[in-house]
């Protein structure tokens, strides 16, 4: 599978990063950054630093967009991930090279290039991708479908009473993206926050980790330190976190993960409180929005067994 990653590089986007790296079945064609839960330029920077923990092939990284399509970018997101946006664990500098090219320019070409095999799964805001549909309008069609972590159906918000990160950040460019046309699959709140890993999990990866997986468990339990502790401030966790983004990774190589219906959607881009709430419409005459796959179930114990999968060594 052909996969095109759009990330805001944090700590479970390192993650996932990981993941993705280690799954055979996973062929990485390219990555872009975007500003989240730190700024595109760093989360460029740690996404090379990430790829060097499992010796990855030379996959180009390109820098995206700075700030969201309205409104001004609220910084980096540290108590969750940290100064430096891996959870203050410190990696060597990459001798990778960014690829310079422009993101839609980028994005396209991988379209055109692999037309109806890429899949494109989105970790941080959507910026990236309305800006590329704003561009290049067919790159809808030339995709195979696209898999985003954002959103919330029915579960509480994370940074608003009805709003999640992802598309808080930049709701205009989720509701662009919802209108495209695209194939799309959302894999929110409703499903992440029911993932929780635990010490204990990190403690028998670390035991049973391949070789080729080492370095990078060993960053992953240095990152997770912090990543623990900021989730038990924001979402009451003791102990555990939930599963965001590799949750959404994996839904694009295991079938039947998660269970889906489809909603007419968009996205409210006004209000003081629901900025970024995602309003899903099933009456017979629904509003004029985008059909979306909404994840509203998860098998968990499943889910963590195969976020554990690629790192470990099989005896």
């Amino acid at each position: 599978m052909k996969i095109l990653l759009d990330v805001d590089t944090g700590v479970d986007d390192a993650f996932s990063i990981l993941y993705a790296a280690l799954k055979p079945q996973y062929e990485i064609v390219g990555i872009t950054t975007v500003c989240g839960n730190v700024e595109s330029s760093l989360a460029a920077e740690n996404t090379l630093k990430i790829l060097d923990l499992v010796d990855a092939p030379d996959i180009p990284v390109v820098v995206g967009a700075s700030a969201p399509l309205s409104g001004r970018w609220e910084g980096r997101v540290r108590t969750i991930h940290g100064d430096n946006g891996i959870g203050n664990a410190e990696l060597p500098k990459s001798r990778r090279k960014l690829h310079e090219e422009d993101a839609a320019d980028f994005h396209i070409r991988l379209a055109q290039q692999y037309e109806g095999e890429i899949v494109l799964v989105t970790l941080g805001p959507l910026t990236n991708v309305a800006l590329t549909l704003k561009k290049y309008p067919d790159f809808a069609k030339k995709i195979k479908k696209m898999i985003m972590m954002g959103g919330t159906i029915s579960a509480r918000g994370n940074v608003s009473p009805v709003g999640e990160a992802n598309v808080v950040c930049d709701p205009e460019a989720c509701d662009a993206v919802f209108l495209s046309g695209m194939d799309i699959t959302a894999v929110g709140l409703d499903v992440t926050m029911q993932v929780r890993l635990k010490r204990e999990h990190m403690d028998w990866l670390t035991e049973n980790c391949s070789p080729r997986a080492k370095k990078a468990v060993s960053f992953l339990n240095k990152a997770l330190q912090h990543y623990w502790h900021g989730n038990q401030v924001q979402n009451y966790c003791i102990g555990d976190c939930p599963v965001h983004d590799p949750l959404a990774v994996m839904c694009a190589g295991t079938p039947g993960l998660v269970r889906t219906q489809v909603r007419r959607a968009r996205v409210e881009c006004g209000g003081t409180y629901c900025r970024g709430m995602i309003v899903t419409d099933l009456r017979e005459h629904p509003i004029a929005g985008g059909d979306i796959r909404f994840a509203l179930e998860v098998d968990a114990n499943r889910a963590l067994r195969e976020l554990l999968s690629p790192f470990w060594e099989i005896l």
